[in-house]
């Protein structure tokens, strides 16, 4: 997933035009917007306007890989820069190699409703983080709905894109522990209070005390007991860790909440644990 204020359109449009060249046509560009603490506080770039950003990123991207001659007026993004705001020498031009495909498949990272929305209207694919299969619908659903209205038929379904952590075993239970620290960072020091997307999230699920905790200890420097406070609850909500049972069970939730696409971590630090994890999820997977 590449941060759209970090590069511009173009260029975001001809890496992933490279990009998939050398991948023989196999390639999708993941964007997203991150948010402020990143982009102002380590890149120094104003965190504004995300959504009408990201619809311009995804028009002018897609004029790029059709080598149209690039011209766009857009309210964020104004391709060539006009007169008034440059040297007045800039002229319309377009990308000199032939991309593999002229639509590369955009999927986009999202969690709050608008953005999870226009997700739904413009994207091949939507890739949520910490998904908890049985609290989706009553998070994302109306978002969703409402995007699914107005997206073009020539998108096709939207891939829907999930991560979890993979552990599969009679005895992986403590594997829980080593999901916590990668939560307590992004529900407690991700974002200032009030401004932290993912505590948002955490809220959502019903899990509001317990987020506003992990955030109180994280923030005043007691990041071991933010991670101790991460409840097992959530961990297993949002994981593939268990029995092959509940690994298979949960499979299933998945699935029918309508994610499409599963990208798991196998959760251990033995390369050989790691390609069965894999092994034994691809048995228990839905047909």
């Amino acid at each position: 997933m590449v941060p759209i204020y970090i590069r511009t359109p173009s260029l975001l449009a001809m890496t992933a035009a490279g990009l998939d060249f050398v991948s023989d046509g196999r390639f999708r560009l993941g964007i997203g917007t991150s948010g402020p603490q990143v982009i102002e506080g380590f890149h120094g770039v104003a965190f504004d306007a995300p959504l009408g950003r990201t619809r311009e990123v995804v028009e002018i991207c897609r004029k790029v890989w059709r080598r149209e001659r690039l011209q766009y007026a857009g309210k964020h993004y104004q391709i060539p820069l006009p007169p008034d705001r440059g040297t007045g020498l800039g002229k319309a031009l377009q990308l000199i190699n032939h991309p593999v495909r002229e639509r590369i498949p955009i999927t986009i990272a999202a969690l709050g409703p608008k953005n999870v929305e226009l997700t739904a209207e413009i994207a091949e694919g939507w890739q949520p983080v910490f998904y908890h299969p049985e609290k989706a619908g009553s998070v994302w659903g109306d978002a969703l709905a409402a995007g699914f209205a107005k997206r073009d038929p020539a998108l096709g379904p939207l891939d829907v894109a999930v991560h979890a952590s993979l552990a599969i075993g009679d005895d992986v239970d403590e594997r829980l522990a080593w999901v916590k620290p990668q939560l307590a960072l992004y529900l407690g020091g991700m974002g200032a209070k009030g401004r932290n997307f993912y505590h948002n999230l955490a809220t959502r699920y019903g899990f509001g005390e317990v987020a506003d905790r992990i955030q109180e200890l994280y923030l005043s420097g007691r990041k071991q007991e933010a991670i101790t406070a991460v409840p097992d609850e959530l961990v297993r909500g949002i994981s593939l860790v268990g029995p092959r049972g509940h690994v298979s069970e949960r499979l299933a939730a998945f699935a029918e909440s309508g994610v499409t696409t599963l990208l798991v971590s196998p959760v251990t630090a033995d390369p050989r644990e790691a390609v069965r994890y894999v092994e034994d999820v691809l048995r228990l997977r839905p047909a």
